[in-house]
């Protein structure tokens, strides 16, 4: 762990030097020992291990460095939330994750905010990635919020990326399932740790931060850019032993989150959904692509040969599949459907249909989409 402000000065500056990524920065490392002992360097002794072009900028201090120190420093000595840490974390620390030095391009500097001290215990094993669309079906917002707080109960800390729709309700799934004292969700963002994007969940990251980790590998200031998101995957795969895609399109960013896992050996789990539905296109995808399609919390729990703490109970208490209900639910299916096939289907005439679809959705058993459509929602 950064303990020392020359120490944070010298990291920094080498993630700061333009054309001197994370593959050159290990060279370097590797060759002259701690970061500090790099700019000790003469031009023949660098251009030894990097490119001519690498040694130059090496020798000349970043714009914009000495004001990012002061910032960084600062920030990481600032008194916040009451029992939330603050940490950077880098390649040499015994804090680090060692799941993340096995990916192929691990990141230089990890800022870590809330109950950092938990990054120690928890291994790869223990982490499970819940991802999928921004704008979720509101039965896949409930899915992920169900198979998070199912999982997070089991003992496994969900990881996501606090994005809006499924990671949000990943995220809040699994701080309602975790026990007390244990370390509930990783949030990994593409900005840094000195903004909350999006500004929606401003409350949930600083619960979060309460009962669990937000990390990120940009500096203070990082603005949200498009570039970072799908970067960022790479480490919400890395932190977790397999990944869970709740709902995404084939154009997804969750489809390169379950890319980036395959890429590294881990385990792809998908949930499928109606055919009819543009969201369940990707996860479909990755099911006949080889992914385990999973029903239910303790089908995940099976795959990856974690104890099932929820084996006694009905399979609908831990998963999303509900048992059956007779009369218009029962008409309805589970597929997004117009009222006038939905009257076509139960006889009913339209005002009864009304009445009983508003009881149903104030219920919490219907909701209504966009359209004139009405939708069964699969109760957790």
């Amino acid at each position: 762990m950064i303990t020392s402000q020359d120490e944070l000065g010298a990291w920094l500056r080498l993630s700061l030097t333009e054309g001197v990524g994370n593959d050159a920065t290990r060279r370097l490392l590797a060759a002259f020992g701690l970061p500090t002992a790099v700019f000790d360097q003469s031009d023949s002794a660098l251009r030894q291990v990097v490119s001519a072009r690498q040694a130059r900028a090496l020798q000349q201090e970043p714009e914009a460095w000495h004001s990012l120190l002061n910032d960084t420093w600062a920030w990481l000595h600032a008194s916040g939330l009451p029992g939330v840490q603050r940490a950077i974390l880098t390649w040499g620390d015994s804090d680090f994750p060692p799941c993340l030095l096995d990916i192929p391009d691990p990141p230089m500097i990890l800022y870590a905010l809330g109950q950092t001290d938990g990054l120690r215990q928890r291994a790869s094993a223990s982490c499970i990635a819940v991802v999928g669309s921004r704008n979720p079906t509101p039965q896949g917002a409930q899915n992920a919020h169900a198979f998070a707080q199912a999982l997070s109960a089991a003992g496994l800390t969900v990881v996501s990326g606090l994005a809006l729709g499924i990671d949000g309700a990943a995220h809040e799934g699994a701080l309602s399932g975790a026990a007390p004292a244990t370390l509930a969700t990783i949030a990994v963002v593409g900005t840094g740790l000195d903004r909350v994007y999006p500004k929606h969940h401003l409350a949930l990251a600083h619960r979060i931060a309460q009962q669990g980790v937000i990390l990120s590998e940009y500096p203070l200031g990082t603005p949200p850019l498009n570039a970072n998101f799908p970067k960022r995957n790479r480490l919400i795969a890395g932190l977790s032993q397999a990944t869970l895609v709740v709902e995404a399109a084939l154009q997804s960013g969750s489809l390169i989150t379950a890319q980036e896992a395959l890429e590294q050996g881990k385990e792809v789990l998908a949930i499928p959904g109606s055919i009819h539905s543009t969201q369940s296109k990707g996860c479909h995808a990755l099911i006949k692509q080889g992914a385990k399609l999973v029903e239910s919390a303790q089908d995940v729990l099976e795959e990856l040969r974690l104890p099932d703490p929820f084996k006694s109970q009905p399979r609908s208490d831990t998963g999303v599949i509900p048992e059956k209900e007779p009369g218009l639910l029962a008409s309805m299916g589970f597929d997004p459907v117009h009222l006038d096939a939905l009257q076509a289907r139960c006889g009913l005439d339209t005002a009864s249909l009304q009445t009983q679809l508003l009881d149903l959705e104030l219920d919490g058993k219907v909701t209504r989409l966009p359209g004139g459509l009405f939708q069964r929602m699969a109760r957790s």
